[in-house]
C-alpha cells in the first residue's frame, strides 16, 4: 500500500509489517525518514535533525544556512562531489570533466502491479499483489534524469528498488557508479552480517558492529561469487532468529556487485548496493539510459526468521517463473562423482537401470559427453555428441533412458571454450582476451564473449540442435572459471569498462531465449557450485547446485547461511558416495539423506555398487522425498540450532502453511563422554494444537513443544532424527 502526500512530497510505503517513508524537502533533496517496523504514518521528517558541522558545506541554495548540509541528511539516492562525502549512488563524469552529481526532486508517478526491468531479472507481481512507485530526480547543470523504481509487495513486506540513469544533454555521459540501492539510517547502532567462504565452502554466516568508515563486501571476480553472496543484513545488537529488527538486502545480479555499508563521523549508517565500480564506465550518448539490477529490501520487525520465510515465499512465488515451480520435481540421479568422465554408453545404461529399479526418475549425464571430451582440456564449445563413447548420440541414449520409465538430463557448460576445440579452432577472436596478451586459464579453460551477439546466436542454435534432436528433461548449466583478461574485441577502447555487465546481459540473454524456446526444460544454474548463487540466476534457473561440497556435515553449515535468503525449493543437494571426495568423511547414509532432503534431492553415486541394506535405504529415501516434497518445497522453513563444532545438533524445521504439519530434521555432531540430555524447541506451530510425532503413542501440545521442547533420544555421530508432527 502506498500513502502519498503529494501537497508535503511524502511517500509512505506501507507493507503489513513495515513502513518505508520518503519525503522530498523544501530544497527538492529526497530526504529518507524512515525504514523499520510499522507505523500509523504522518511525517516522519521530524525525526531529522539540523545543526551546524564543520566541515560539512551547504549548498548554494539555502544561503548562510549552516545547518543545512548533504553531507549530515539521511538520501534517498546521493550524489557525488556536491558535499555528501559518503558512499554515492551516482558518480558520473560530464563532457567538461567534471564528476558533480546533485539531485533534485522533479516529479512522480504511481501505477498497480510491479514495474519490469528489461533485459534483467526482477521479482514478477500483478495488480492485486504489488502497487509501483517511480520518483523522478534531476541534475539540471548535468541534464542527467533518475527514475527511482520502488515495487511494494505489501503480504510479503518486500520492497524492490531500481534506477534508471538517462543523458537528457547533448554530450556524452560517462557512468562509474550507479547504485541500485541507497539506504541511511540515522543514529542507529548496527550489526553487519554477510554470507562468505570460497569455493566447496560457501555463505557462512559473519558478523560484526559497524565500525567507523566504510565495510563492504563484494565480487569483481564476473561472477556473485563463492567468497561473497549478494545478499547482506543489518540488524540491531543482540537481533536473533526470532527477536529484534533486522533488514536483509539482496542485489539481484550475477556479476561483479559490492554491498557496503559505511558509519559516518555521526554514527549515522549508510548502505548502498549495487554493481561493482571496479572497471565499470558506462558510456551514454545522448538520449540513452543505463537502467541498475533491482535490489530486494525485507526489513523484519521479529528477527532473522521472519525476514527468511518472507524471503522464501516471495522467491517461490514471485521470482521462480519455470513450470516446475508448481509440480514435483523427479529425483535425479548424476553420472559425475561415479564415472567422471570414464564412461560408455553400456556402462550408463547399466547404471541408469539399477538406479532406475529403486525409484529414481531422472537420469543425469554429466560432463564427459560431448566433442572428444576425456578429461577437463579439451572440447568445451563442440555441443555434439562423442560418438566413441555414444554411438547411438544423445538421441538414442535419451531413447533408452525413456523406455526405463526415467527422464534425461545433461550437463553443459556453454559460456567457456576449450583451445582444443573446433569452435576455438574457428573463432579464435571469440574470447574475452586483449589482443597480444598471453591467456590465463582457469580450468584448462578460457572464457566466450557473450557481450557479442553472434557468439550467443551460435550457442544458442548449437544448443538447440540437441535439444530439438534428443528428448532433454533437464539442463545443469556450469560455469567453472572466473572472468579474467576481460576486453572484448568488439567494443572500442572506450568502451571496455562496459564489458563485465554487457557479458552478464548477455548470460541473461541467452537463457531467456533457451527458456522461451524450451519451456517445460528444467534448467539448474552451478558455478563450480555456489559461485553464482544469487537471485539474478534464480530468474531463469529455478535451482542452482548449492555447492561442489557433497559432504553432509558441511552441507549443514552450507544450506544454513544459504537459507537466511534463499529458499529449500531452490538449493540443488544430493547424496554422494563415502569416503566424500571433498573432505574423506564417512556419514551414514540415512544423514546423507536427510540433508539432501531439506533441498531438490538426488543422488551423485554409483546406486547400482551399493549393499542390498543400503538400497533399501534408498527407496525409503525416495519415498519419504515424495510423501515431504510439497512439505519442504513450499511449507515455512525454521532454523531451530546452527551447525556447532561442539557437538550439539543442528535442528531445522519445515511446517505448513496451516500450521497442521510439520517436519523436523536434526543431524548430531560429534559425540564426546558423558554428553548432555538434550531438548530442542520447535517453532511455528499451533499452540492451541496438540501434535502427533512419528514413534510417539501420545500427543504433544503445541505450546509445550515450543516452550518447554522436545526430548531428544541419545544419538551417535552424526546421526539424523526425522520426525513428522501432524495435528490431531
Amino acid at each position: 500500500m502506498m500513502i502519498l502526500e503529494n501537497e508535503k512530497r511524502i511517500f509512505t510505503l506501507q507493507t503489513r509489517n513495515t513502513t518505508y517513508q520518503i519525503k522530498a524537502d523544501e530544497n527538492g533533496v529526497l530526504l529518507h525518514t524512515y525504514y523499520g517496523p510499522r507505523l500509523r504514518g504522518g511525517d516522519l521528517s521530524r525525526l531529522i535533525r539540523y545543526a551546524d558541522r564543520g566541515f560539512s558545506p551547504n549548498p548554494n541554495e539555502v544561503g548562510n544556512n549552516r545547518t543545512y548540509s548533504l553531507d549530515t541528511l539521511p538520501q534517498e539516492y546521493s550524489g557525488s562531489g556536491a558535499g555528501d562525502f559518503r558512499l554515492p549512488s551516482l558518480e558520473l563524469e560530464l563532457a567538461d570533466g567534471s564528476h558533480v552529481a546533485d539531485l533534485r526532486y522533479v516529479s512522480y508517478r504511481q501505477q498497480r502491479g510491479k514495474y519490469d526491468l528489461e533485459g534483467l531479472p526482477a521479482f514478477f507481481g500483478g495488480e492485486a499483489a504489488a502497487d509501483t512507485l517511480v520518483i523522478t530526480l534531476e541534475d539540471a547543470a548535468a541534464q542527467v534524469r533518475v527514475e527511482l523504481f520502488y515495487g511494494v509487495f505489501e503480504e510479503l513486506d518486500l520492497i524492490t528498488r531500481a534506477a534508471r540513469i538517462v543523458n537528457q544533454g547533448d554530450q556524452p555521459v560517462r557512468l562509474y557508479r550507479a547504485a541500485s540501492l541507497c539506504l541511511d539510517f540515522s543514529g542507529l547502532p548496527l550489526e553487519f552480517i554477510t554470507f562468505d567462504g570460497g569455493h566447496v565452502k560457501e555463505r557462512k554466516l559473519n558478523r560484526a558492529p559497524l565500525r567507523p568508515g566504510i565495510q563492504s563486501v563484494g565480487s569483481i571476480r564476473g561472477i556473485s561469487s563463492h567468497q561473497h553472496n549478494p545478499f547482506v543484513m543489518l540488524c540491531e545488537p543482540g537481533a536473533d532468529e526470532d527477536h529484534g529488527t533486522c533488514y536483509g538486502a539482496a542485489l539481484l545480479y550475477s556479476g561483479n556487485f559490492e554491498a557496503a555499508a559505511e558509519r559516518s563521523q555521526f554514527e549515522d549508517v549508510r548502505l548502498t548496493m549495487g554493481i561493482h565500480p571496479f572497471h565499470f564506465a558506462w558510456t551514454l550518448e545522448p538520449g540513452q539510459a543505463f537502467t541498475t539490477p533491482e535490489a530486494a529490501l525485507i526489513c523484519s520487525p521479529s528477527g532473522f526468521g521472519q525476514m527468511s520465510r518472507q524471503f522464501h515465499r516471495a522467491i517461490r512465488t514471485h521470482l521462480l517463473r519455470d513450470v516446475w515451480r508448481d509440480r514435483r520435481k523427479p529425483v535425479q540421479v548424476n553420472s559425475w562423482e561415479a564415472f567422471y568422465f570414464d564412461y560408455d554408453q553400456e556402462r550408463l545404461l547399466r547404471f541408469a537401470k539399477e538406479s532406475a529399479q529403486l525409484g529414481v526418475e531422472m537420469f543425469v549425464l554429466d560432463d564427459g559427453w560431448f566433442g572428444r571430451r576425456n578429461s577437463d582440456s579439451s572440447s568445451l564449445g563442440d555441443w555434439w555428441a562423442n560418438e566413441e563413447k555414444l554411438p547411438d548420440g544423445l538421441s538414442g541414449l535419451s531413447r533408452e533412458i525413456n523406455a526405463l520409465g526415467m527422464e534425461f538430463g545433461l550437463w553443459i557448460e556453454p559460456e567457456m571454450v576449450s583451445e582444443d576445440s573446433q569452435l576455438y579452432q574457428t573463432h579464435p577472436d571469440w574470447v574475452l582476451n586483449p589482443a597480444g596478451r598471453p591467456y590465463t586459464r582457469g580450468r584448462s579453460q578460457l572464457v566466450l564473449d557473450y557481450t557479442r551477439e553472434e557468439v550467443r546466436e551460435y550457442i544458442f542454435q548449437t544448443l538447440q540442435k540437441l535439444l530439438e534432436t534428443a528428448r532433454i528433461s533437464y539442463l545443469k548449466w556450469d560455469m567453472n572459471r572466473a572472468l579474467t583478461q576481460v576486453w572484448s574485441a568488439a567494443l572500442p577502447a572506450g568502451r571496455q569498462g562496459e564489458v563485465y555487465h554487457r557479458y552478464v546481459l548477455g548470460v541473461y540473454d541467452l537463457l531467456e531465449r533457451i527458456r522461451q524456446a524450451n519451456p517445460h526444460t528444467l534448467i539448474e544454474g552451478c558455478s563450480g557450485g555456489g559461485g553464482r548463487f544469487d537471485m539474478g540466476m534464480l530468474y531463469y534457473t529455478p535451482q542452482i547446485w548449492c555447492s561442489d561440497n557433497t559432504d553432509a556435515i558441511d552441507r549443514l553449515s552450507i544450506q544454513y547461511g544459504t537459507s537466511f535468503a534463499y529458499p529449500p525449493a531452490t538449493m540443488g543437494a544430493h547424496v554422494s558416495a563415502v569416503p566424500n571426495e571433498q573432505t574423506g568423511r564417512s556419514v551414514p547414509l540415512e544423514t546423507r539423506g536427510a540433508v539432501a532432503l531439506s533441498g531438490t534431492f538426488g543422488y551423485e553415486m554409483d546406486l547400482g555398487a551399493l549393499s542390498d541394506q543400503e538400497k533399501a535405504v534408498v527407496v525409503q529415501q525416495i519415498q519419504d522425498y515424495r510423501e515431504s516434497y510439497t512439505l519442504i518445497q513450499t511449507g515455512d522453513y525454521y532454523r531451530l540450532s546452527a551447525p556447532s563444532p561442539d557437538g550439539a545438533p543442528t535442528a531445522w524445521l519445515h511446517v505448513s502453511q496451516d500450521r497442521r504439519t510439520a517436519l523436523l530434521c536434526l543431524v548430531s555432531g560429534q559425540v564426546h563422554a558423558g554428553p548432555p540430555f538434550r531438548q530442542v524447541k520447535l517453532k511455528g506451530l499451533d499452540p492451541a494444537l496438540s501434535y502427533r510425532l512419528t514413534g510417539d503413542d501420545m500427543p504433544w501440545p503445541g505450546d509445550v513443544l515450543m516452550q518447554a521442547g522436545y526430548p531428544l533420544p541419545m544419538l551417535g555421530e552424526y546421526e539424523c532424527l526425522r520426525l513428522w508432527l501432524k495435528a490431531e
